[in-house]
């Protein structure tokens, strides 16, 4: 993989294909291989880019002195996108990566065309007031013991039952909880941005993009375990250009659970070069 010399460390990021850009954002405690199923069709009419993040399952730790708030993070896809020299991009992001995503709208980015958002944090739901325990564990020393029945397969397997309806390989919730268990330093950093959460910021920054006038593709299962259908109904309300595809048979992962669908629409909604 590719690596990326950000302001706050070293970003490894999967760059496949070639076309109008598309940049992936996931959420915390995975990596861009949730995209996987996504990225691979695509790539074959597009240029598809996915960053791995400093959310808590990063391989490379990043700089000890990194400033790692969700703002900061939403910098950081700034300066990848500059690094690269894109423009016209088209931003896809999920869970976390939706509040990420809203902050760097709002405080402007000019080379982003259009945003696919599928379930994700939004207004006062940053974080799902159900898994703000982790915010809490990123304030209180000596809590890593909540962190330990992860090792089990079995927990994995729980977890990743909530964020997507079918069954997330074992290889990849693997991949995704080995670096927040065994290095100290990623969880350094994804304590960093837990303490950095704060639910007013998202707020804001809603009422910031009502004049965002570049298109907005949500694609939104409307039974959720996090993220509430009225939430992407909401959006559609408050933003200029913004349309709904209701997901059938899927949990907060449509990149898991529907790709071929997620494909489809992405394909009709991004220009192709002519």
């Amino acid at each position: 993989m590719p690596i990326f010399e950000s302001s706050a460390g070293p970003i490894h990021y999967r760059d496949d294909g070639d076309g109008p850009a598309i940049v992936f954002v996931h959420g915390l405690f995975v990596t861009s291989t949730m995209w996987r199923k996504v990225t691979e069709p695509l790539s074959q009419r597009f240029r598809c880019i996915a960053p791995d993040l400093p959310l808590g399952a990063h391989a490379t730790p990043m700089n000890a002195s990194a400033n790692l708030t969700p703002r900061s993070v939403a910098g950081l896809i700034r300066e990848l996108i500059g690094s690269l020299g894109l423009d016209n991009v088209t931003i896809v992001a999920t869970d976390t990566g939706g509040a990420i995503t809203q902050l760097l709208l709002a405080d402007g980015c000019d080379r982003i065309g259009r945003v696919v958002l599928t379930p994700c944090d939004s207004f006062d739901n940053f974080l799902p007031m159900s898994i703000r325990v982790f915010q809490y564990w990123a304030r209180i020393p000596g809590t890593d013991f909540v962190l330990r029945p992860f090792r089990l397969k079995i927990a994995q397997r729980a977890l990743g039952n909530t964020l997507a309806k079918h069954s997330i390989p074992e290889d990849v919730l693997g991949e995704w909880v080995r670096p927040v268990l065994q290095n100290k330093a990623v969880r350094r950093d994804v304590r960093a941005f837990l303490r950095g959460i704060d639910y007013h910021d998202t707020l804001a920054a809603a009422e910031t993009l009502r004049t965002f006038d570049k298109p907005v593709l949500l694609l939104w299962p409307r039974k959720l375990p996090f993220f509430p259908f009225a939430h992407a109904q909401r959006w559609v309300q408050l933003l200029p250009d913004a349309r709904l595809v209701e997901v059938p048979d899927s949990y907060t992962f449509v990149s898991e659970d529907q790709p071929e669908l997620m494909v489809k629409e992405i394909e009709a909604f991004v220009p192709q070069r002519v």
